[in-house]
């Protein structure tokens, strides 16, 4: 395919109410969307890294300045023919994994637009519906989350994940797990603790968790490894995997019990399946995780957790858990109490509505052969 303009678009999608997590609060998320056009055919991408270069070293203005001034120019007027050509022309810039992602997320659409298939086929996924958990961040009581997950859990939702930081954290689980013994949870603490902490780490196993996601740094192999030697819960890596050689050193060293893959945190769909298939080799399962993507960026989500490997429910949400109207169209809902169906049209199957990304843009550039 011969690449002949590129839109890069930054935005700021509203939340209904804040997302708090360990590394802070947000009130929109931010990140940016990416169109490539070949010839009458063109596929949107998105990455949300958001506002502020906390959950990983990428912001969203950052990331918008780089795909302009650095990633755009080495692929306007070439001709990408695969995923892999798309990731070798990119490999000179180091890191800034949600500003390629963006990209790659971007000619998957586009490819399998050209070839009249669904993205999720030309993955090689194996399922059409995909199962989702709920999550909940930090509420302003204990009592509140209570009563959230079990409303979740009486829609059918098969697990939940709590985030976890310091004051949000055993008396926390505790009061969840009393309330629902035999429900399937974990915790994600986003990278909010060290080794210092393992006392109150190996207090999680009396827990019954399914794993414990990022408990250390948020570029750590080497004290997750010993972490997992302490604890009987698997640990889940998300920020720290960041590649297929980051899996692949994971999985030597026993860092892990799970490997939780986002697009965006690895550079795209390209890299995200090269992960999948790392992790699955190794005997190393995965789920998706998510950025509260608009539906543009989760319907990419939705077609990679259809891979064979990918074996706990993922982090896909309904639009209107988060957004009052979602940037994105078609929008995101159940099929069925915690689950999606993949959509069966050509491409992604979702592209950003004009009046709410007009809406929700900070700013942006064209650039055109």
């Amino acid at each position: 395919m011969h690449i002949d303009r590129i839109d890069i678009v930054h935005v700021a999608m509203p939340l209904v109410y804040p997302f708090r997590t360990a590394y802070g609060e947000d009130w929109s998320v931010e990140g940016v969307l990416v169109r490539l056009c070949s010839g009458g055919l063109y596929g949107w991408g998105e990455a949300t890294p958001l506002a502020a270069p906390a959950y990983s070293p990428e912001a969203a203005l950052t990331q918008f300045v780089v795909a302009r001034e650095f990633v755009a120019p080495r692929l306007l007027g070439q001709d990408i023919p695969s995923g892999d050509d798309l990731q070798a022309q990119l490999a000179c810039i180091k890191g800034n994994y949600f500003a390629k992602a963006a990209f790659d997320l971007a000619w998957w659409d586009l490819h399998a637009k050209e070839r009249g298939e669904p993205l999720w086929r030309l993955l090689g996924g194996e399922r059409t519906t995909v199962e989702a958990g709920a999550d909940f961040g930090v509420l302003d009581s204990i009592d509140d989350l209570v009563a959230v997950v079990g409303t979740a859990l009486e829609q059918g939702y098969p697990r939940v994940k709590l985030k976890f930081r310091p004051g949000w954290e055993l008396d926390m689980l505790s009061s969840v797990r009393e309330a629902y013994p035999n429900a399937r949870l974990h915790v994600d603490c986003n990278s909010a603790y060290t080794l210092d902490d393992l006392a109150m780490l190996r207090e999680l196993d009396r827990f019954g968790l399914a794993m414990i996601e990022q408990p250390l740094a948020h570029d750590d192999l080497i004290d997750h490894a010993a972490l997992q030697k302490e604890l009987a819960t698997p640990v889940c890596l998300d920020e720290s995997i960041t590649s297929p050689a980051k899996a692949r050193k994971a999985a030597q060293i026993g860092a892990c019990g799970w490997v939780n893959v986002k697009p965006g945190r690895v550079g795209g769909l390209t890299q995200a399946k090269a992960v999948h298939d790392v992790c699955r080799a190794a005997g190393l399962p995965c789920w998706v995780g998510g950025m509260l993507e608009s539906a543009v960026g989760a319907h990419h989500c939705l077609a990679l957790a259809t891979l064979p490997n990918m074996r706990y429910p993922s982090d896909l949400f309904p639009s209107t858990r988060f957004y009052a109207r979602d940037l994105g169209a078609p929008s995101m809902h159940h099929s069925a109490p915690g689950q999606f169906k993949v959509p069966d049209v050509p491409g992604a199957g979702c592209e950003p509505e004009p009046e709410m990304l007009a809406q929700c843009t900070k700013q942006r550039a064209t650039l055109s052969a």
